[in-house]
C-alpha cells in the first residue's frame, strides 16, 4: 500500500468521521519521563476508531456491491461500526455475533441499524455463517482487521496524530487483529521523521509478540485478558507491514492494564476501554526507553461495560 492510498482513503472518509482531539496530561508526563500525545479514538464515532475503517470499506464497493450489503463477524467494535458506517452510506449491514456477545454490544448494533445473525462463540462457527449469508444474499464479507482498506481507514488515526505532531520519535497502539498497528506503521512510515510504531499487548493473548519473534502467523491456546477487544489473532493481509515497519511489541500483565486504565479514567477524565489501556501500559513497562521522547498513543476506543468495570 503506497503513501497516495493513505491520503486517499484519509480524504475519502473525512465527511463521515471525527478528527478526533489530542489530549495530553503534565501529570502523566512526569510518571513515565516522556511527552506524551493520546490521539483520542473514544471520541469516534461509535466510540471505536474501528469506524474509520469500516467506512472505507464500505466506500471502495461499486453501486453494484453496495446495493447488496455487506456481511461481517464481530462481537465487538467492528460491528458497531460496520453497522453505523453502513447506515450511514445506505447500506444494509449483517453482522454475525456470538451468543456470548454482551447484550449491551448486540444493542449497538441494532441500533445502528445492523441485522444480527447469531451463532456458536468459535471462530468457525462465525466465518460458516458469515460465508452462508454472503451466498444467500450477494452481501460483501468485510473483515474486522484483515483487509486492506480496512486497514488503511485504521492508519488515518496515526496519520491525523503526526499531521498536528510531526515529530514524534514513536507510537504506540494496542494489537489484536493487526488492523490498527499495521495501519498506524505505515502512516509513521510515510509521514513520520524516524518514527518508530510500538504494540502492546496482554501476556495472556500474546499471539502477535510470538508472530513477530517465530515469523509467522501464532494462535493463542486461551484468551483470558480483559481487554476483549484484543482476543483476535493476525491475518496474511496485516502480518507482512508488521513484520516490516513494527519495531516491537511489549506485553502486559492484567493488573499493569487495569493501573493504566484507571490512570487515565482518574487523571484525564475520559473514558477507555480496557484494551486503549494497553498501549499506555506498554509505555510505562518500557519507560526507561522512552525517556525524554515524544510519544504517540493511540487510545482505540471507549466502550465499556460501566456493570463490569475492574475498579
Amino acid at each position: 500500500m503506497r503513501k497516495q492510498d493513505l491520503i486517499d482513503c484519509h480524504k475519502r472518509i473525512e465527511p463521515y468521521v471525527h478528527n478526533t482531539p489530542v489530549l495530553s496530561s503534565q501529570l502523566i508526563d512526569r510518571a513515565v519521563g516522556a511527552k506524551i500525545f493520546f490521539k483520542c479514538e473514544n471520541f469516534q464515532r461509535m466510540g471505536a476508531y474501528k469506524m474509520r475503517g469500516a467506512t472505507n470499506a464500505i466506500l471502495q464497493l461499486t453501486h453494484a456491491e453496495r446495493s447488496r450489503g455487506v456481511v461481517t463477524h464481530s462481537s465487538g467494535n467492528f460491528a458497531q461500526a460496520l453497522s453505523l458506517a453502513a447506515q450511514s452510506l445506505g447500506v444494509q449491514a449483517h453482522i454475525v455475533m456470538p451468543t456470548s456477545a454482551p447484550e449491551v454490544k448486540k444493542a449497538a448494533v441494532l441500533g445502528y441499524g445492523g441485522t444480527i445473525h447469531e451463532c456458536a462463540p468459535t471462530l468457525e462457527a462465525r466465518q460458516a455463517m458469515a460465508d452462508q449469508i454472503a451466498t444467500e444474499t450477494g452481501a460483501t464479507f468485510l473483515h474486522p482487521s484483515n483487509d486492506e482498506q480496512v486497514i488503511l481507514g485504521q492508519g488515518t488515526a496515526a496519520l491525523e496524530l503526526l499531521e498536528s505532531h510531526p515529530d514524534l520519535d514513536a507510537i504506540f497502539c494496542p494489537v489484536g487483529g493487526g488492523g490498527l498497528i499495521a495501519g498506524s506503521a505505515l502512516a509513521a512510515h510515510y509521514f513520520g521523521q524516524d518514527c518508530s510504531v510500538f504494540g502492546g499487548e496482554p501476556f495472556e493473548a500474546d499471539d502477535a509478540y510470538r508472530s513477530l519473534k517465530s515469523g509467522k502467523i501464532e494462535g493463542n491456546a486461551t484468551v483470558n485478558t480483559i481487554a476483549d477487544g484484543l482476543k483476535t489473532t493476525l491475518g496474511d493481509k496485516n502480518f507482512p507491514i508488521i513484520k516490516t515497519h513494527v519495531r516491537a511489541i511489549f506485553r502486559v500483565t492484567e493488573e499493569e492494564i487495569v493501573a493504566a486504565m484507571r490512570l487515565i479514567w482518574e487523571r484525564m477524565k475520559i473514558i477507555v476501554e480496557p484494551s486503549s489501556a494497553v498501549a499506555l501500559a506498554a509505555l510505562i513497562a518500557e519507560r526507561n526507553d522512552f525517556r525524554d521522547r515524544k510519544v504517540g498513543i493511540i487510545l482505540s476506543g471507549g466502550n465499556v461495560d460501566l456493570e463490569k468495570l475492574p475498579f
